[in-house]
C-alpha cells in the first residue's frame, strides 16, 4: 500500500538526484556545474512525467493512468484509486436510477418530473398511455404544450397543490391530478385514473335510486289500502280484489329482494370452484317442467338436450343463468309464440340457447340488456313482475365460467340468447354421470 508523497520524499528525491554530481565533485571539482545539471535532470524527468500525464487525461482512452516512478508514483495511484471510486459510485448511482426508475414504472399511477417552469424531463410508462405523452420525444415540452385544458392550467399557475385537481380527457378518461415538490426546483406530478371509481360511484347512486323506486310503488299500494281498511270496513268484493293487489305487490317485493340478493351472492364470489360437476341434462328436465305450468299452454315449448353433456361449474350460478334466460322468454313473449331451448355440444364447447319467433327488441336496447333494472318495456315488466334484474344476474353468473351472454334480435322475426361454456368445461364422456333424462321435444 502506497503512502501519499510527502516533503520527505520530495527531498529524499532531489538528493538522489544530486548525489552523483556531488561524488563526481569529490574527484574532478566543478561542484557548481555538477549541481546544476543534476537539477535540470530532475526538471527533465517532471516535465516527462507531466506530458505522460497530460497524453493520459486528453488523448489517452484507457481507463487506468500509466506507470509512474518514485514520487510520480503515489501521484498515479491516487489517480487510478479515485477513477476506481468514481467509477463505482457511477455503477451504484446508475444501479439507483434503474431501481428508481423500475419502482416508477411498477407504480399504478402516471407519474411525471417536470422543472419548477414546468418543462418535463421524465415520465414513466403509464404517463404515457394515459396522458398521451411521448418519451423521450416530449423531453423538454412544456406540461401546458401536452395538457391543453384551461382547469389544468389555472390549477397550476395558481400552485392549488393543497387540492387534488379532477379532469375528464378527451380519451374520455377520468384523471385525478396531485402536484408536490420533488426537489429543488423540480415538481412530482401523480395522475391517477379514477373512471372505474366514477363509474362504480355512478353504479351505485343509479342502483340505490334504482331499488328505492322499485321498492316505492308496491309500498304505496300497501299503504293506500291499508289506510283504506283502517277509516272503514270494505265489503265485498271490494275486500277482495284489495288483497289481491297487496298479495301481488308483496310477492312482488319478495322477488326483487331475493333476486337482489342473489346478484350481490354471485358478484361478490370470488372464488368459484370449477371442478364440481353439474348433471345440465338433469337441470333442464326439471327446468321444462317448471317452464310448461309457467306458461300454461300460452307458448309452444320445444327443449333439445343433449343427454349425455355434464360441465364443470357452480350449479347454483348456472341453474340461475339458465332459468333467468328461459323464464324471461316466456314471460315477455306473447301467447303463441314459439320457444326453443337448446343444450348441444359444439367445437367451442357446451352451448345454451334460448330463442323464440317473439316481436324482437329494437337494436338501440340490445346494449344495455344486462344492466341492472333496464327494461325495454317497463309498463310490461311491471305487469309481470319483471325487475330488470335477471340478464344482470346471467351476465355475473357467466363470467365466473368464462362465458358471456350473446344477444341477437330482429323486430318482427325474434330474439336469440345464447352462451357457450368453454371446451375444458365439459366433462369427457367416459367420466360423465349416467343422465336420469333424455331428449324431449
Amino acid at each position: 500500500m502506497l503512502e501519499r508523497l510527502s516533503w520527505k520524499r520530495l527531498a529524499g528525491e532531489l538528493f538522489l538526484f544530486c548525489l552523483p554530481a556531488l561524488i563526481i565533485g569529490i574527484f574532478f571539482g566543478h561542484y557548481g556545474w555538477l549541481l546544476f545539471a543534476s537539477l535540470l535532470a530532475a526538471l527533465g524527468w517532471n516535465y516527462y512525467n507531466q506530458l505522460k500525464l497530460s497524453h493520459w487525461l486528453w488523448l489517452d482512452r484507457s481507463i487506468t493512468p500509466p506507470n509512474g516512478r518514485w514520487s510520480w508514483e503515489p501521484l498515479f495511484y491516487g489517480l487510478n484509486q479515485m477513477q476506481m471510486r468514481n467509477r463505482r459510485r457511477r455503477r451504484e448511482l446508475g444501479q439507483l436510477i434503474k431501481r428508481f426508475r423500475s419502482g416508477a414504472e411498477s407504480l399504478p399511477d402516471a407519474v411525471v418530473l417536470a422543472t419548477e417552469e414546468g418543462n418535463i424531463f421524465w415520465c414513466n410508462g403509464l404517463a404515457q398511455e394515459l396522458l398521451g405523452f411521448r418519451w423521450p420525444e416530449d423531453n423538454g415540452q412544456h406540461l401546458f404544450n401536452l395538457l391543453r385544458y384551461p382547469e389544468f392550467r389555472s390549477w397550476i399557475q395558481n400552485r392549488e397543490f393543497n387540492r387534488a385537481l379532477n379532469l375528464q380527457l378527451n380519451n374520455e378518461h377520468y384523471v385525478e391530478f396531485r402536484v408536490m415538490p420533488y426537489s429543488e426546483g423540480q415538481l412530482l406530478m401523480v395522475a391517477r385514473d379514477v373512471t372505474q371509481m366514477r363509474q362504480l360511484e355512478g353504479a351505485r347512486r343509479n342502483f340505490f335510486a334504482n331499488v328505492s323506486h322499485e321498492l316505492r310503488t308496491p309500498l304505496t299500494v300497501l299503504q293506500g289500502y291499508l289506510e283504506m281498511m283502517e277509516d272503514a270496513k270494505l265489503e265485498e268484493p271490494f275486500r277482495s280484489k284489495a288483497l289481491d293487489t297487496m298479495q301481488e305487490q308483496t310477492r312482488r317485493m319478495d322477488g326483487l329482494v331475493k333476486q337482489l340478493l342473489t346478484l350481490s351472492r354471485i358478484e361478490a364470489a370470488t372464488n368459484i370452484d370449477l371442478n364440481e360437476k353439474v348433471d345440465m341434462p338433469l337441470m333442464m328436465s326439471m327446468l321444462e317442467r317448471e317452464v310448461q305450468t309457467l306458461s300454461s299452454g300460452r307458448h309452444e315449448i320445444v327443449f333439445r338436450i343433449n343427454d349425455k353433456l355434464q360441465v364443470f361449474g357452480n350449479e347454483d350460478q348456472l341453474r340461475s343463468a339458465v332459468s333467468n334466460l328461459v323464464y324471461n322468454s316466456v314471460n315477455h313473449t306473447p301467447t303463441g309464440t314459439r320457444i326453443e331451448v337448446s343444450w348441444q355440444q359444439t367445437p367451442l364447447g357446451a352451448q345454451f340457447q334460448v330463442s323464440d319467433n317473439g316481436p324482437g327488441i329494437e337494436p338501440q336496447h340490445l346494449p344495455r340488456l344486462t344492466e341492472r333494472f333496464y327494461r325495454v318495456d317497463k309498463a310490461r315488466s311491471r305487469q309481470t313482475g319483471g325487475s330488470g334484474l335477471g340478464l344482470a344476474i346471467v351476465k355475473h353468473a357467466l363470467s365466473h365460467h368464462n362465458s358471456k351472454l350473446d344477444i341477437m334480435s330482429e323486430v318482427g322475426v325474434g330474439t336469440r340468447f345464447m352462451f357457450t361454456l368453454p371446451q375444458r368445461l365439459v366433462v369427457p364422456a367416459n367420466k360423465a354421470t349416467p343422465s336420469r333424462v333424455k331428449d324431449s321435444k
